[in-house]
């Protein structure tokens, strides 16, 4: 769906700016009806039926802060 398109673009965006170094443990993985999930080292961190709405960089960005830092 496109309407997710934006939302991941701007979130691998982040990613890239924010750890650049760590790109290789982190998935953005599309999924059905416009929605992703993000994994860090194969762990699901975030999907949208976590807070029930597309995600903005920053609803995401603590979680993966979280599990790198594991």
């Amino acid at each position: 769906s496109l309407s997710a398109l934006p939302n991941a673009v701007g979130l691998a965006a982040r990613l890239l700016e924010e750890h650049e170094r760590d790109l290789a443990a982190i998935q953005i993985i599309p999924g059905g009806d416009g929605i992703f999930d993000v994994h860090v080292n194969d762990t699901l961190v975030f999907t949208k039926s976590m807070i029930g709405r597309y995600p903005n960089p920053d609803d995401v960005l603590p979680l993966v802060h979280a599990r790198l830092a594991e």
